[in-house]
């Protein structure tokens, strides 16, 4: 079956691609589809969703926001020197087209759930982009040869279009005719239940209204009115399970055994986990990492390098077969825990620390459980004195810790790092820093700049998104 499902999406791209060149075409086949399947559009875009929060958080955000270090010292994404993202810009551009195509083509043939589904992942693949790189083509993207050269939206214009683009998926999947019209196996990340994507635009629904804290924008009851229409329990989480192949983290770590050095853990990392920060041991760092010959956890200075050479286990780094370095590792999207963390923060301001405790204390449960932290662990972390606070001494501070450990990997705490200025306990500038303050933004690609110079605005690493003044 899974062999089924990855031939459609090589049917979709490849299709996708041909109808790109259309106008070139002097004669055509009679025998070749003039459409791609929708059911193809569906796999593809459900895939390469997931892919994009990989790509984001493998080539940027892990480093910005030192869940990983680069083993060489000096690295230019550890140190914000610019980087040439055009790698993820055209990934993401790519997914985004596909999306497009899917929902006209769904409304050509009046199937709302697809419609409903594009809509969703279409503000979900915007907003990683627009949350990194601030005006982004939209309103004139995808238009192919009639414009190759569109005007960049601008990023609160685009805000306000994911959250429209997520409202109307919901509207769309609440039909009558939406229930069971989406192909299950072609539906990587939810098996076809247009419940489930409604409950997925609920939570990206929450994550966007909680992105503007730092805005009169924000409003915590209108976070917490998603969030109850949002997810249950961690079996909702967004995320993919089926490879091609492998879990690209488990690529990384099979490739870092082969020498070609990558997927190494920060010393900030680590040290949030093994005790050294917080004075006390997270059960779930086993679950990411091995010790070193050393029989510690260790990890690596953000733009210092790794201390020895080769990967001979002196510092930590992800190993294959672990949590999410396994051949089958969820790739997530988002999910329940991160929810919970939310909804904590949401009632911590709206001065309800009770119900803010509560919801902290459920969301390290839930992500530790999906871990598979065994219950007798998990009981011994809740009741740790640096974790057991009570709700009179919650803060703000232990909320986004937790949430930044149970977010690995993800996109999501770049955005969470900037909203907090940055004010995780011991969180420092990397080691030889091209900035004198911490990165707010990434540089255009150069993929960009060449074709659409003249669109491309000009920016600072240093300058702050719309959102995070």
């Amino acid at each position: 079956m899974r062999q089924i499902k990855f031939l459609l999406i090589i049917i979709s791209a490849s299709l996708s691609l041909s109808s790109c060149q259309k106008y070139l075409d002097i004669n055509q086949n009679p025998n070749a589809a003039n459409e791609p399947p929708i059911a193809g559009l569906l796999a593809n875009v459900t895939y390469t969703s997931a892919y994009n929060t990989f790509n984001i958080s493998h080539d940027i955000t892990s480093y910005y926001v030192q869940y990983l270090a680069s083993p060489n010292p000096g690295s230019d994404v550890d140190t914000y020197q610019p980087i040439d993202p055009s790698g993820d810009w055209n990934a993401l551009y790519n997914t985004l087209t596909d999306i497009y195509d899917m929902r006209k083509l769904a409304n050509e043939k009046q199937l709302v759930a697809y419609e409903g589904v594009a809509d969703i992942l279409m503000a979900y693949n915007l907003s990683l982009g627009t949350n990194i790189w601030g005006d982004m083509p939209y309103s004139e993207a995808f238009q192919g040869v009639v414009n190759l050269t569109p005007h960049f939206d601008p990023q609160q214009s685009l805000y306000d279009t994911c959250l429209a683009l997520l409202n109307r998926g919901i509207q769309a999947l609440q039909q009558p005719d939406a229930a069971g019209q989406l192909d299950a196996a072609s539906d990587f990340i939810h098996k076809g239940s247009a419940q489930a994507w409604i409950k997925t635009a609920y939570a990206l629904k929450a994550r966007l209204l909680t992105l503007v804290s730092k805005t009169n924008a924000y409003d915590p009851s209108a976070v917490l009115a998603a969030l109850s229409q949002a997810y249950d329990t961690s079996e909702d989480d967004a995320q993919l399970t089926e490879f091609a192949v492998r879990n690209p983290w488990a690529q990384v770590a099979i490739n870092n055994a082969g020498l070609l050095l990558d997927g190494w853990l920060s010393a900030y990392l680590i040290n949030a986990l093994n005790g050294t920060t917080y004075g006390v041991f997270d059960p779930r760092l086993p679950l990411i990492t091995d010790t070193t010959k050393y029989g510690d956890y260790r990890g690596t200075p953000n733009g210092a390098g790794r201390q020895s050479s080769g990967t001979e286990h002196a510092e930590c780094y992800l190993d294959a077969g672990k949590y999410y370095s396994s051949d089958h590792s969820p790739l997530e999207m988002i999910t329940f825990a991160e929810c919970k963390f939310t909804e904590a923060e949401a009632h911590f301001r709206m001065g309800d620390k009770v119900q803010a405790y509560q919801a902290y204390l459920q969301g390290i449960q839930a992500q530790m459980r999906k871990m598979g932290v065994p219950d007798t662990a998990i009981q011994r972390y809740l009741q740790e004195p640096a974790v057991a606070v009570g709700a009179s001494n919650l803060t703000l501070a232990l909320i986004m810790k937790e949430k930044y450990v149970a977010c690995f990997l993800n996109p999501v705490t770049w955005d969470d790092m900037r909203r907090f200025d940055y004010a995780y306990k011991d969180f420092l500038l990397p080691v030889g820093a091209a900035l004198s303050t911490f990165i707010r933004r990434v540089s255009y690609p150069s993929s960009e700049t060449t074709r659409n110079g003249q669109n491309v605005p000009q920016v600072q690493l240093t300058d702050h998104l719309w959102w995070d003044k």
